[in-house]
């Protein structure tokens, strides 16, 4: 696996989902995908989405399907924006939660409504100390932080640290807590193994990748790794397989065509090769990888290419 070469001091870009991406995370139904769209949290462009606009898609679906209408979330998302003025994303940096069928914002010790700012109900001491009493007399600790919201906040603490080789440890054990509190969660499996992968634990790498095949057989990201795994080990009909199954799952996957088109060309298939050199061109020809493709076009030879594993610096699709 190669590392693509960044100029010094240059900041690594930040990871962009597709629209088919941020669709299949949050599982979308075309009528949660319209509703999102009314409320401007879903393009038509192909400019892509950031994490915090994913969470942000993620918070106004959650409202959603806890019974608020697209009016009462639009009116809270704009009274978050009053809330917190300076917040680029107020739906992914502010608590909001649907109660009594009126959405309010958590906020330190206060619950507020977002249209006027106004606070609705403290929390009472002595309500928390009855709840400890409860607690300790059934021998159960309720979780300060609901486990589905601790689980985005250690997937985000991860995928700021990951890119970061000083800090993979650190990324390491903060997926390991989301898989932990959400063994289903299949972008944390596939990214905890892309870093095992990346730090040579090979083996590893290969069971957080089925891992997360295992959560969500649509994950093309997780077939694609285990095509490169496979690669990195020099067994290139394994890795041919996962290839073709990456590309099963997403026919337009580009990263998929170029590293599938390199491992034919390695193993004495030119002709094959060169059909997936063709379409990666058709799908990212403007990417300094294109000159590769065409280079092995040109030659005749269909390979073998320089093979890239999600989480290199070419347009990557980490999760």
């Amino acid at each position: 696996m190669r590392d693509a070469a960044r100029p010094t001091g240059m900041a690594k870009p930040e990871r962009v989902f597709t629209l088919r991406e941020l669709t299949r995370l949050l599982r979308l139904t075309p009528k949660r995908a319209g509703q999102l769209k009314r409320l401007g949290l879903l393009r038509g462009d192909a400019a892509g989405y950031r994490f915090r606009e994913l969470v942000a898609a993620r918070v106004a679906s959650a409202l959603l399907e806890g019974g608020a209408t697209v009016r009462k979330v639009r009116e809270a998302l704009d009274g978050a924006r009053r809330l917190a003025p300076d917040a680029e994303t107020p739906l992914a940096e502010l608590r909001l939660v649907v109660q009594d069928q009126q959405i309010v914002v958590e906020q330190d010790r206060l619950r507020l409504d977002p249209r006027t700012g106004q606070a609705l109900l403290d929390f009472e001491s002595g309500d928390l100390e009855r709840e400890t009493r409860e607690s300790l007399l059934m021998g159960m600790v309720r979780p300060l932080i609901p486990p589905s919201d601790a689980a985005e906040i250690w997937f985000a603490r991860a995928s700021a640290w990951d890119g970061d080789p000083e800090r993979w440890e650190a990324a390491v054990e903060a997926y390991e807590r989301v898989v932990d509190i959400d063994p289903g969660y299949a972008a944390a499996w596939n990214n905890l193994g892309l870093l095992q992968h990346r730090m040579g634990r090979y083996e590893r790498a290969q069971a957080c990748y089925s891992k997360a095949i295992e959560a969500d057989d649509s994950c093309c990201q997780a077939a694609f790794n285990l095509g490169s795994l496979h690669e990195d080990l020099s067994d290139l009909s394994t890795a041919i397989g996962w290839y073709r199954r990456a590309l099963e799952m997403e026919p337009d996957y580009a990263d998929a065509h170029f590293n599938l088109a390199g491992v034919l060309g390695k193993a004495g298939q030119p002709d094959a090769a060169a059909l997936h050199w063709r379409r990666y061109l058709e799908l990212d020809l403007g990417s300094p990888w294109a000159r590769i493709a065409r280079s092995h076009l040109e030659g005749g030879d269909g390979g073998p290419g320089e093979g890239v594993h999600e989480g290199d610096d070419r347009p990557e699709a980490d999760q």
